[in-house]
Formats: structure tokens, C-alpha cells, sequence
């Protein structure tokens, strides 16, 4: 079936995709069938999958008090977990994120496929590991897949305690995140000369500094990365919209610009996931269909890069 020129929006694409040609298409709630057609990719210090899109939280889930956006935000959750995903990214440095989040995870019944992700991000090794104990309780989980130091913040400090929790099997992996190209110097020289299992950063179609030295760097030396920012703030639907999606951008199953972008992100060899935040239903779905299908090759990269650099 040959499907039509695509013209979505991210506030359309996934509202009436039902008799496009003909073709009836599977309702909002759950984009894709096939659960096993979902791509992953490897935590090279495991060789752990994860799928390729997963959950932020930072703004979006700051909602405590709110029963009208909690009721909403517990949707959003469930249809992360039915189209497929399982790693959420959340941080002190977020509001009421973890409490909403934890709140919302004791009615989920597919938490157990959870990946849990948070930061430690203040200064200390005590207030450290207060911090994070009292994350885990907000979060209502036995213990942390993943434990980040959060912008760099007492990185050498956190760094220990968080090699001691590792060892006593309190946590799985250990991170180290920014979100500012003004800290990629200092990242740089901690993930050369210490042993980290994930790096997070800020990568994008158009921010794609990274590209010189981390993300090499990352692939180096076997670090798991995980994309913040992928639609830097927004600021790429802003510039693509009322303009086409490219009719080439099917080839590689890709729906609405929202995917383009994020397929975009996540096709670079060293990336393992990126984590999108929303707090719309359907942009989750939208969000979650670029977990599905092909990814665009080294070459088609370069011109989607051109071409968005064009419109």
C-alpha cells in the first residue's frame, strides 16, 4: 500500500490516521502491533537492550496537586509502557517529578518492565546519599537501574558512593549528565579517565557538537548514551512547522517530523536511547513510533541534516 504524502504536524499526526488510502490503521492507544518489532539497542558494559526511545521528565511530570494533569500524565505513562518503553529519566532537579511519577507507578501494572533512571544532584557525600534514598522512596522501587550525577555536580564525591552502591547491588549502572556545552570539557576528561556505564547530553539535528569528541569518546569506550533535548526545547518544530516532511523519509518508516528528529538522534552508532518528554498523549504515541521500523543509515543522516538545514 503506498502510503500518502505526509504533511502531520506533531499536534496532528496521530489524531485520525484511520482510512488513510483505505488502509484501516491501528487507534492512538497503541500505534504498532508487534511488540518485537520494537528497536533496541545494547548497554555495552551489559549488553542490556533498550529500546531506542524513552521517557524524560523534567517540566512534564512537575504536577503535584493537580488531579485534572495527573490523571492525564497517567495516561501518558501507560502509553509509554504499551508501545514498548521502559527507560524514564527523572532528577531531584525536577520539581515534583519523582513523587508524581512514583504516585502514578503504583497503579501501573506494567511497571515491572520499568528501567528506572534518576540523578544525584547536590553537594556531598552524606546529602548524596540522602538524596538518593529518599528518591527511591519517592519513586516506590527497590533500587535504581540507573543512577546519574546530575550536571557534573561533586562529580569525584558522588562518583564513590555510587561505586560502593554498584558493588552492594544497590544500583545497576552508573551515570554522569549535562545538558550545557560549556561542562563538555570537564565531561570529556571524566568519562576518559573513569569507568561510567552511561553519559547523558544534549544532541540534536542542529546541536550536534557532540559529534567532535563525546559521542566518539562514548563509543570508545563502551559508555551507554542516553539524548536529552532531541527537539531542542522545541525549538525544531518550531522551524518545520507548515513545512513538508520529506516524501524520502518514509523509506525509513518515518511519519511526522517529531520522528524524523528523533530517528535522526538515535541512528548515530554511540547513541543508545533518547528520552523526549511530554506530557500529550499523542505526542507519546508520536514519540514512540519512532521506536519502531528502520533507522536511516550513515548517508541518509547527512541528508536529512541538509535538508532540515534547508527548509
Amino acid at each position: 500500500m503506498k502510503k500518502t504524502d505526509i504533511h502531520f504536524d506533531r499536534r496532528r499526526v496521530l489524531k485520525t490516521m484511520a482510512g488513510i488510502g483505505g488502509l484501516m490503521i491501528l487507534p492512538p492507544t497503541r500505534l504498532f502491533a508487534e511488540p518485537a518489532t520494537i528497536i533496541k539497542k545494547a548497554i555495552p558494559a551489559s549488553g542490556e537492550l533498550l529500546p531506542v526511545i524513552g521517557m524524560g521528565t523534567s517540566r512534564t511530570f512537575d504536577s503535584s496537586g493537580d488531579p485534572k494533569q495527573l490523571q492525564n500524565l497517567a495516561k501518558v505513562l501507560k502509553l509509554f509502557f504499551s508501545n514498548g518503553g521502559t527507560m524514564i529519566d527523572s532528577s531531584p532537579m525536577y520539581g515534583s517529578s519523582e513523587e508524581v511519577l512514583g504516585q502514578l507507578l503504583k497503579t501501573e501494572t506494567k511497571k515491572s518492565e520499568l528501567f528506572s533512571a534518576t540523578k544525584v544532584w547536590t553537594s556531598g557525600k552524606e546529602s548524596g546519599i540522602r538524596q538518593m534514598e529518599n528518591s527511591r522512596q519517592l519513586w516506590g522501587v527497590p533500587g535504581f537501574d540507573l543512577m546519574q550525577i546530575h550536571n557534573l555536580v561533586d562529580w569525584q564525591v558522588h562518583l564513590e558512593t555510587l561505586k560502593a552502591m554498584k558493588a552492594a547491588d544497590k544500583i545497576r549502572y552508573i551515570g554522569i549528565t549535562t545538558s550545557h556545552g560549556r561542562d563538555h570539557d570537564e565531561l570529556y576528561q571524566a568519562l576518559k579517565q573513569h569507568a561510567f556505564d552511561f553519559v547523558q547530553l544534549s544532541y540534536n539535528i542542529v546541536d550536534r557538537e557532540v559529534e567532535q569528541r563525546l559521542l566518539p569518546l562514548a563509543r570508545e569506550r563502551g559508555i551507554a548514551v542516553i539524548v536529552n533535548r532531541p527537539f531542542a526545547r522545541g525549538s525544531l518544530f518550531r522551524k518545520s512547522k507548515g513545512k513538508r516532511l520529506p516524501e524520502w523519509a518514509k523509506e525509513f518508516d518515518c511519519h511526522s517530523w517529531g520522528q524524523f528528529f528523533l530517528k535522526y538522534t538515535v541512528s548515530h552508532p554511540a547513541v543508545t536511547c533518547a528520552i523526549p518528554a511530554t506530557s500529550k498523549t499523542h505526542h507519546m504515541v508520536d514519540n514512540m513510533g519512532a521506536c519502531h521500523g528502520a533507522l536511516p543509515d550513515a548517508k541518509t543522516r547527512l541528508k536529512m541534516a541538509q535538508y532540515f538545514k534547508q527548509i
